[in-house]
Parts: structure tokens; sequence; C-alpha cells
């Protein structure tokens, strides 16, 4: 698995996790943000979001234009600069009013121009490693441990994210409640019913503080909305901190992979390997990859769904505590270790000598027993927050990929191995499954105009959106991170950086149409949405096989 790889690989993934990190845990909780501090609609809020993901998908087409001109490497620190600038702007706090409203986007343009210089460009630095022949054999193997790095990041943002905003309520002497901010705006705006203003005020009783519970209603309202929002723009602060991490390794490790940071000009005028393509091959393989682009469009729309519909469903339809086995799921140093455990256990079994062999052995052992311990340690009921379930795609991801590698080796072995647009349209398929898992925990709940606000009165266990989560991640593994492989492999080695921003860009379109369930949550049935996303899912596998021996032939070398 790691054996043969680059070492330039790990310094750029690191230096993507730190990233990452900074940029998940602001997306953890930056649409209930937007929510709690100007109590937006889903529809708005939604809209909002889609936007914001779908333009800082599309800036690396531009990011990638500028880098095929100037170099990627130069491209990577100014997105990193650009960034910094950006989420310290988020992290400052704000009045709630247009003031307010006109520094989060402005914050949010720098943070998608900064992510369009970084993001494509970095992965182009990754690809440019194994075009040396020495590890070209290992460049799907190699993508798939690079996305190992992105959602180790990912993984721990959620709980970060939550423990700054508990950090921040305790110390103004509130906890968390979910249908707080909606009823608190409710109240603000004079369109309360009267059981809804009999449900806030029983949970202002609730708060640690007794200072807190004797205000009147209206001042409670104000100052939990207000400490609230406080808490999550400390949220955002940390994006900073993790963007500094992100640079020194860069910039520590750059020796590792300076000899990669080259682009068709600088290569022509260097010893650097560059392929020859005729114009027609050229034309061909830029056609196959907008066929794959245009149908990974789906993918995206459907997956990202975490911060958004997903993360409403578990706020506002999962129950907040839970017992029994799947409570080690919410303690994150339970999950890292099962994480660490997966390695361990796949390298006692790739491990060529007897002593190896031991040695993980012991490892995984020791790693098990520490889970078991945590698990021992837990209380009998565990609660947790709504954003926190957005941790469980990038564990999956990460504990999951030893076991995709090793199966795609082993069919490799014997000849078998699907080609990566295989892989994108299996992907497609397994995605719509997971949002049928969706289906099912809907059935029989109120629709969120039912609601009104509140939380269901019957919510579900949390089993099912650990679930979709799961299958949802398989289809990722089977998607995301081979398409970036096959985009790296097939573009035409003077449009790499704009293909790479191309492959952004279907993303981008995804992103948007992201918004989707967001505009229709108010309006249709809870189950109607999770069916829209997968019967897409279903036409887009259709389409992408029936495209597939076009696909193929055209990318063959």
């Amino acid at each position: 698995m790691f054996k043969g790889q680059p070492k330039g690989l790990y310094a750029l993934a690191l230096a993507t996790t730190g990233e990452r990190f900074g940029y998940y845990t602001m997306v953890a909780i930056f649409t209930m943000f937007l929510q709690a501090k100007f109590g937006f609609s889903a529809a708005l809020t939604g809209q909002i979001y889609a936007i914001f993901i779908a333009i800082a998908y599309f800036m690396p087409v531009i990011g990638g234009m500028i880098a095929d001109r100037i170099g990627y490497g130069k491209c990577v620190v100014y997105g990193t600069v650009i960034m910094f600038l950006g989420y310290t702007a988020l992290a400052i706090p704000t009045p709630a009013n247009g003031v307010g409203i006109a520094s989060m986007i402005g914050a949010l343009l720098l943070i998608c121009i900064g992510t369009g210089l970084f993001k494509g460009n970095l992965q182009v630095l990754t690809g440019n490693l194994y075009d040396s022949p020495q590890y070209a054999a290992r460049r799907d193997a190699g993508f798939s441990l690079f996305y190992v790095f992105i959602n180790i990041g990912s993984m721990a943002a959620p709980s970060a994210a939550t423990a700054i905003t508990n950090w921040m309520l305790g110390k103004s002497g509130l906890i968390y409640k979910a249908d707080i901010p909606a009823l608190a705006h409710q109240f603000m705006d004079g369109s309360i019913s009267p059981e809804n203003a009999g449900r806030l005020q029983s949970l202002a009783t609730l708060m640690p503080d007794s200072g807190v519970r004797a205000m009147d209603l209206g001042s409670f309202c104000n100052y939990y909305i207000e400490h609230l929002s406080a808490s999550y723009n400390m949220g955002f602060a940390v994006a900073c901190v993790s963007l500094i991490v992100s640079i020194i390794i860069y910039f520590a490790c750059r020796p590792w992979f300076k000899h990669a940071d080259y682009n068709s000009k600088q290569a022509a005028g260097s010893s650097a390997p560059v392929a020859e393509l005729t114009p027609q091959q050229t034309k061909d393989r830029m056609v196959a990859l907008f066929l794959v682009f245009a149908v990974v469009i789906f993918f995206w729309m459907a997956f990202n769904q975490n911060a958004s519909s997903m993360t409403w469903f578990a706020r506002d339809y999962t129950a907040a505590s839970t017992g029994g086995w799947v409570r080690i799921g919410f303690s994150f140093p339970a999950i890292m270790l099962m994480a660490a455990a997966a390695y361990t256990i796949a390298a006692a079994f790739q491990a060529e000598k007897k002593s190896g062999r031991i040695t993980f052995a012991a490892i995984s052992a020791a790693l098990v027993a520490g889970i078991f311990i945590i698990f021992k340690g837990l209380p009998e009921v565990v609660e947790y927050q709504p954003q926190i379930f957005q941790q469980f795609n990038p564990f999956f991801v990460v504990a999951l990929t030893p076991v995709s590698l090793a199966i795609f080796a082993a069919l490799a072995k014997v000849g078998k191995e699907p080609s990566a647009p295989k892989k994108i349209g299996l992907g497609m398929f397994v995605a719509a499954i997971g949002y049928f898992v969706m289906v099912l925990a809907s059935r029989g709940q109120m629709s969120p105009a039912e609601l009104g606000g509140n939380v269901s009165p019957d919510p579900v266990v949390p089993h099912y959106l650990i679930a979709s989560y799961l299958v949802i991640t398989f289809a990722e593994l089977l998607l995301s991170p081979m398409g970036i492989s096959f985009v790296s492999k097939v573009a035409p080695p003077k449009y790499k950086g704009l293909m790479m921003g191309c492959w952004f860009a279907a993303t981008a379109v995804g992103n948007y149409l992201s918004s989707i369930p967001a505009l229709l949550w108010d309006k249709v049935p809870l189950w109607a949405n999770w069916t829209i996303l997968a019967v897409l899912c279903l036409i887009a596998a259709v389409i992408m096989f029936a495209l597939l021996r076009k696909i193929e032939a055209a990318t063959e070398e």
C-alpha cells in the first residue's frame, strides 16, 4: 500500500490535510451558522451554501489556467495566503445586519479564490510525481492514499467544531439545543405560536447558568443567538491555524516534490517526461474527459448533502443521544484508533517478513484493546450535536481505503481490475443505494413544514444516518480518487491544470445543484428529497455504462 510511493506524495498529502481540516471545520457548522445568526430559511441557506461550494470548486478552472502559465507551486502558495485572509475575515464577529452579510460574502469570495489556486494545482503536482516510469504503475494507489490524507483532516473537523462550540457556549452559561435558534428567531420576528413560545421557555430553563435562566424570553433569545454565533466564528478561526501548519509542511518538505513542479512549457526545456500526442489524440482525450465530467455532476449533487439536508435530518429527525454499541462512533479518539487499526491490520497481512507481521499484529491488538477501554469508559448514553455525523464519511474513507486498495490490487494481478470510468459508473449505482437508506429512515416522519421549527417528536435512531454515510462512502471511494487519478493520467500535458480545474468545475455544478433538496425542504414530504437524489444517481450510472466503451477507447495508450 505504502511501498514504492514517492515521498513527495506524503509531503503534498500532509499539506492538503491541514487545508482540508480547516475547510471542513468551517463547512461542518456553516449552514447552522447562517440559520442561527441571520435566521435564514432552509431554502436561502441551501442556496448560499450551494453557491459558495460551487464557486469554490469552479475556481480551480481559473487557477489551473493561471498555473499552466506561471507554475503550480506559485499558485499553491498564493492560494494559501488568500484563503488565510478569507478565514480570518469570517472568524471576526459582525452584527447580524447588512454589514455582517456583506462581510461574510467578502470572506467567502476570498476563500473561493484561494481554494481555486490551491486545490487543483496541488493535485496536479501530485500527479506529476507519477509521470516518471518508476512510479507510473502506482498512480491509482497513490491518489487513494492522497485521498486518505484529505479525509483525515475532514474526519477531525466536526469534532473540532463541536468542541469549540461547546466550550464557547459553556463560558457563556449555555448549552446547545437544536431547536432554540429557529424558535428564538420566530420569537424575535413576532411569528412564534403560543405552543412554540412555551417550548422555547422550557428550553431556556435548561441552561446551566442561573442568570441566564432568570432572563426574560426576549433577552434570552438575543443572548443565545449572539453567543452561539460567536462560537461558530471561533470555529472558523481554526482554519487559520490549520493553514499555517499546512504551509509550513509545504515549504519544509519542498525538496521532496520540487522536481514535479513543472508545467508543459517548463517541461519542454528540461528533462521532465512529457507525452507526445497527436491533435486527434488530444481531441479524443478531452472529449472522454468531458463525458466523465458531465456524469459525475450527479454524484456531487447527491454527495454534498452532508452539510445541509443530511445535517438538518440529524438535527430535526435523529435522536440527540444514543446507547449501545453505536455510541463508540461518537468518540473521536475511538474512531481514530479504529482507522489506525485498519492500516496496521493491512500491514500485518502485507508484511514480507515474519517479524513485520508479528510487529503489526501486536500493534493492532494494542489498538483494539485501546478501543475496548474507551468503549467501557463511555457513559451509557452519549449525547452529540448534529454536525458530528459529518465525521462518519471521512472516517469510512480512511478506514476502508486499505480494503479498497487490496481488492483492486488482487483484481489487477489477475487482469480484472475495472477501468477508472467503470469504477465511476459503479460508484453512481452505489450512491443511489445510500439514499434509498434515507428513504427508509424517513418513513412516517412529518415534513419539515409540519415541524415548524421544532424537532421530530419521534426521532429515528442514528443507525440510519451512519448506514447511509457508509454506503455513500463506498460510492465515493469508487469515484472520487479514481476520477482525480484518471484526469491526471489522461489530460493532455499542455492542458493538465485546465483539465484538473474542469474536474472541479463539474464538481462545482453538482455542488450548486445540491441546493435542490434545500429548496424543496419545506415544500415536499421528507422521503421525496432522498428519492430524487437516488433516482438521479441511477440515471447517471446508466449513462456512464452506456458511454463506457467510447470513453475507454479514447483513453487507451
